[in-house]
């Protein structure tokens, strides 16, 4: 009753000072930035393995090599089928598919640009989450046999669009007595996707496995098997199964060995950008101090006649603890709620200051994505509640603790 009187009184009697609203207001933009924070890393985190697991393979299962018979190493997979089939009999794969991968130069009239092939039959594209999501696509897989399909920010490079047609040309092309040609096939585009991904939008192209088996001279072989399987963060125990499935002589490759080392950087990223925050909120926290200070030199009276009244040491701490620890409260609770609500409303924010400032707020060909979300994860936000609050009640007890060792004689010398 006492602590919440001191904290309603108005200044001229002693009450609240200005730096125990500063503090209020710190502790609330501090709790909140950590929130924020936090919640926006979640979110490129879950968006950037999104994208990963969602278009690319989560396992790729390749042939260690042997010498063929012209003395070249040649790292090709004969028996794809029976392999993909046996892979995908594994208890947890959801597909096994082989493909055909190439490097080419797409032409469109005056535009050129660089093209990652991959052949892949129709069914299995179309089990691609993020390739072949109608939301984010144009045209039908339906047609794919006879064409192509290639990524949203290919086609704008080379000014393309449903119908239109492109040339590939690849430098390993047929082989006569005058040595290699280089080949060029012209295919209708019937397909154009949107993986979520710049770096995969901007140069990846599908065409039909026969046909890239037949133009990158691989008549009878797959360059590699990618495997899906239905719990991608758990691959490392899919390794044994998939090595024995895959036979003598193969090799795994799975997402985690393309991507860990950035997911590990954003990890630490995390790390480091909680500890910044959490130094805000103990600067925001450390006003406490100034403003308890401060109250508790404008209740030295108060103090002595309470003393004087038999008030104990313990009670007299425990009236100024909760002054510091009732602002450290408030402040966590609103501190939270903005938090909270600039979390969930983040993408139209973003959007507001994105179009405020002409576009260059967020470059999909600098990050990687194109959108950055806010994921509001509960652990977050109670570490967030549980720093403030540890460090608000911390730095409560010392004013406290001198306020309840003030000396009733010395405090009521001069009254």
């Amino acid at each position: 009753m006492i602590a919440w009187r001191y904290l309603r009184a108005r200044r001229s009697e002693g009450g609240v000072s200005v730096m125990t609203w500063i503090s209020l207001i710190g502790i609330t933009l501090a709790v909140a930035a950590l929130i924020i924070t936090m919640a926006v890393r979640s979110g490129f985190r879950a968006e950037f393995v999104d994208t990963i697991l969602g278009a690319n393979a989560h396992v790729t299962v390749y042939s260690a090599g042997r010498v063929a018979a012209n003395g070249q190493f040649d790292r090709a997979v004969p028996d794809y089928d029976e392999i993909a089939k046996r892979l995908s009999a594994v208890d947890g794969v959801i597909r096994a598919a082989p493909l055909v991968r190439g490097q080419v130069m797409a032409n469109a009239g005056q535009q050129n640009a660089f093209a990652d092939v991959r052949g892949i039959r129709a069914a299995d594209l179309a089990a691609i989450p993020r390739i072949a999501d109608p939301a984010t696509s144009q045209g039908s897989l339906d047609g794919f046999e006879r064409g192509i399909a290639l990524g949203s920010e290919l086609a704008r490079d080379l000014g393309v669009s449903l119908g239109d047609r492109v040339k590939l040309i690849s430098p390993n092309g047929a082989k006569t007595p005058f040595g290699t040609s280089p080949r060029v096939n012209g295919y209708e585009v019937v397909y154009i996707f949107s993986a979520g991904r710049y770096d995969i939008d901007k140069v990846r192209l599908y065409m039909p496995f026969a046909e890239a088996q037949s133009f990158f001279n691989s008549e009878g072989v797959a360059d590699e098997i990618e495997v899906m399987v239905d719990n991608p963060d758990q691959i490392d125990s899919f390794r044994a199964p998939l090595m024995k499935a895959a036979g003598a002589g193969a090799l795994l490759w799975t997402w985690r060995d393309s991507s860990g080392a950035f997911l590990e950087a954003l990890a630490i990223e995390d790390t480091v950008m909680f500890v910044l925050m959490a130094v805000l909120v103990l600067i925001a926290s450390l006003n406490i101090t100034s403003g308890l200070v401060m109250l508790v030199k404008n209740k030295g009276r108060d103090i002595g006649i309470l003393r004087t009244m038999g008030l104990s040491q313990g009670s007299i701490l425990r009236v100024f603890f909760l002054c510091g620890a009732m602002v450290g409260l408030i402040g966590t609770a609103l501190g939270v709620v903005l938090g909270c609500l600039f979390a969930l409303y983040f993408d139209p924010i973003l959007a507001f200051v994105n179009g405020a400032s002409g576009g260059d707020v967020w470059d999909a060909s600098i990050r990687g994505i194109y959108r950055l979300p806010a994921v509001l994860r509960w652990q977050d936000v109670l570490g967030a509640v549980g720093l403030s609050l540890i460090l608000s009640f911390g730095i409560t007890i010392f004013p406290a603790r001198r306020a309840a060792r003030m000396n009733p004689v010395e405090a009521l010398r001069y009254e």
